[in-house]
This record gives structure tokens, sequence and C-alpha cells, in this order.
């Protein structure tokens, strides 16, 4: 019988991640919308979505192993460290979410169980 690997969350996103979900933000909106955004993400609370439902909504690839960020972040869940939620962004023009923070995370977390339910926040 195969072990079920338990995935620990940080309570609220990692302050860096902040930084790092703008610069990613900003090569989509002017500088005006992505601070809203992120004030917005830092006001959310955390909440919690599907492994699945998150990529489905995405429309994004998941990213194997062989990228070393998605394995860096393997490596941590089988090592029993926290991981920070995730930072997502509703974009209602395209109907689509975008993950401003955490892609490489929910890629390495999706490999363990996809109907795992992620903390997230978003805006």
């Amino acid at each position: 019988m195969k072990k079920r690997i338990v995935i620990e969350w940080l309570d609220e996103p990692e302050e860096h991640d902040y930084p790092a979900a703008k610069a990613y933000l900003s090569l989509m909106f002017d500088d005006r919308t992505v601070s809203n955004f992120v004030t917005q993400l830092r006001q959310a609370p955390v909440t919690e979505f599907k492994a699945k439902d998150i990529f489905r909504a995405s429309g994004l690839p998941l990213l194997g192993i062989s990228n070393a960020h998605v394995e860096k972040d393997r490596k941590k869940v089988l090592q029993g460290k926290r991981l920070s939620p995730l930072l997502l962004v509703r974009n209602s023009g395209m109907a689509k979410v975008i993950i401003a923070d955490g892609y490489h995370r929910l890629c390495a977390l999706y490999m363990f169980d996809e109907d795992a339910l992620i903390p997230c926040k978003i805006a």
C-alpha cells in the first residue's frame, strides 16, 4: 500500500512571494493595476481550491520534475517542509486565473495528489 504524503502549509504566504507576484504581473498589466492586485492579495483571506481546478482555470501545462524548481518543491514536500500558499489573480476578461506566484509549487503538489486542497489568496 502506497504511503500518503502529507503536504504541510504555512498559514500565510511568505513576504518574498508578493514581489515575485508583482514582477510576474508586471509583464501583463500596467503599474497601477499591478499595485492594486498586490494590495488585494495582501488583504485577501487564505482560501482553498483543488489543485486540478487551479490548473484547469489557469490553462497552464503541468511541469514535470525535470524542471529544477518543481523538483526543489517536490523535495520540500518529501522532507515535510511547510510551503507557502499560492497567489492567484482572476482575469475576468479572459475567464482565466493567473498564478501570480506558486506555479512550481502547484506542479510539484499535483504529482502527489491532484485532488489536494491548495491554500491560496485570490484577487
